[in-house]
């Protein structure tokens, strides 16, 4: 049985749109102060893995997430690490800068963006 993934953000974008999104977004992580003690950073190929598989897998497209990690479960991946609302205040700013990098149109960077501030209110666990 083959997936279909006509006309989801995924197919829209396009893989290569979701790795640069993922390359621009932790430029901009590493580089905030009030993000950057909530990552290690011998451990971003494997953070920025993580970002790839769930991006894809939230937009629509294979379960890649699922299939190397299990059940994405991210507010409970997150508990560890205190999370406020000023920290996803950055996250969210770091996200949309990072869309800003891509070629999309209006319509479909707005769309990308919007996937993202309920599931950032998730995360605020403090």
């Amino acid at each position: 049985m083959t997936q279909e993934f006509d006309n989801t953000l995924y197919e829209r974008l396009g893989e290569h749109n979701i790795k640069d999104l993922v390359d621009a977004f932790y430029e901009r992580v590493y580089q905030h102060p009030v993000l950057i003690p909530l990552f290690d950073e011998d451990s971003i190929d494997e953070i920025k893995d993580k970002q790839f598989r769930f991006l894809t897998q939230f937009l629509g497209g294979p379960l890649r997430y699922i299939e190397k990690y299990g059940p994405p479960r991210m507010r409970m991946r997150h508990l560890p690490h205190k999370i406020d609302q000023n920290a996803m205040i950055a996250w969210l700013s770091c996200m949309k800068g990072a869309i800003s990098t891509l070629s999309l149109s209006e319509e479909n960077a707005t769309e990308l963006y919007n996937k993202f501030p309920q599931l950032a209110q998730h995360m605020v666990n403090s």
